[in-house]
C-alpha cells in the first residue's frame, strides 16, 4: 500500500511548511529580518509503463504510459530578498541600508560575517560594533569627547567633538554584496557567512556597483507579511489533515482485505 508511504511524505513536508512560517512569525519584529518561503520537489516516479513504449498486444505506442508518483520532498527553503520598510528611530548610529548589500561584520572565529541589521552601538572603547557585539569593517574608533555622529548616504562616518567646528572623519562603512545572496548561510543573530552557493562578496561604498545606500537614524524593519504567512499556516494545516485522511482510508482498504473471507 503506497498511499500510507507518499501522505506520511506529504505529511512531512506540510510539518516543515509549519516550521518556516512559525520561523516567519516569530520574526515579524526582527531589523533586517527576511521571511523565508518552503519549495517542495515531487519524488521518482514508478514507471509501469514508459510514454511511448509499444504495446504488445497490436503494436500501437502508448501515449502517456502509466507513472506512479511516491511523494513529495523538500527542495529548498527560499530566502526572499526584497526590501523591509525603513523605520526611524533617531538613534545616530542606526542606518537602514535602501537598496542591495551587506554590513560586514568580523565574527569571533575571524571569519567575515554579513548582516542587514544596522543597529549599531558604541562599544567601552568607544569602537563602533552591532548590537551582539561585533566590530563592523572597516573598523571605526569614536573619540571619547564625541557630542554628535554624522554618517551620510555614502557611508561616511563624522564626529563633531568638543571644541571643534569642523568635524572629524572617522572612516567609511562599506558595503557587501553578492552574485546570489539566497545562498547564504544564516547563522542566526541576524547573521550570514559566505557559501560556494553565493559566490565570493564583493566590496564597495554604498550607491557603488549597484549597491544600496544609508540612511542614518533608520532601520529595516522585517520583510514578514502577517496576513500571507497565517493563509500559509492554513494551507499547511488542511494539508497535513487531508494526507492524515489519506493514511486513514488506506488503514480501512487495507483492514477490507485482511477480513476478506
Amino acid at each position: 500500500m503506497r498511499a500510507m508511504q507518499i501522505a506520511a511524505t506529504g505529511m512531512s513536508a506540510q510539518q516543515m511548511r509549519v516550521e518556516v512560517v512559525s520561523n516567519n512569525l516569530a520574526n515579524m519584529s526582527t531589523t533586517g529580518y527576511k521571511m523565508r518561503r518552503a519549495e517542495f520537489a515531487d519524488l521518482h516516479y514508478q514507471q509501469a509503463a514508459r510514454p511511448g513504449s509499444i504495446n504488445a498486444t497490436d503494436g500501437t505506442m502508448l501515449p502517456t504510459g502509466v507513472q506512479l508518483g511516491l511523494g513529495v520532498r523538500p527542495s529548498a527553503v527560499m530566502l526572499i530578498t526584497g526590501q523591509g520598510s525603513i523605520s526611524q528611530t533617531n538613534n545616530e548610529l542606526d542606518v537602514a541600508i535602501e537598496g542591495s548589500g551587506y554590513i560586514e561584520v568580523v565574527l569571533p572565529s575571524g571569519i567575515p560575517g554579513y548582516t542587514r541589521d544596522g543597529g549599531m552601538k558604541r562599544s567601552p572603547e568607544g569602537v563602533i560594533v552591532t548590537s551582539e557585539g561585533f566590530e563592523i569593517v572597516p573598523g571605526m574608533t569614536i573619540p571619547a569627547d564625541t557630542r554628535a555622529i554624522s554618517i551620510n548616504a555614502a557611508g561616511e562616518v563624522y564626529a563633531y567633538t568638543a571644541g571643534q567646528t569642523q568635524p572629524q572623519q572617522l572612516g567609511q562603512i562599506t558595503l557587501a554584496g553578492f552574485i546570489n545572496p539566497n545562498g547564504l548561510e544564516a547563522i542566526g543573530s541576524n547573521l550570514f557567512i559566505e557559501s560556494p552557493a553565493s559566490g565570493p562578496p564583493f566590496v564597495a561604498a554604498p550607491g557603488e556597483e549597484g549597491l544600496g545606500t544609508l540612511r542614518q537614524g533608520y532601520l529595516e524593519e522585517s520583510t514578514v507579511d502577517p496576513v500571507f504567512e497565517i493563509t500559509e499556516l492554513i494551507e499547511a494545516q488542511r494539508g497535513y489533515e487531508l494526507n492524515a485522511k489519506v493514511i486513514a482510508a488506506a488503514d480501512q482498504i487495507l483492514g477490507a482485505t485482511v477480513q476478506v473471507r
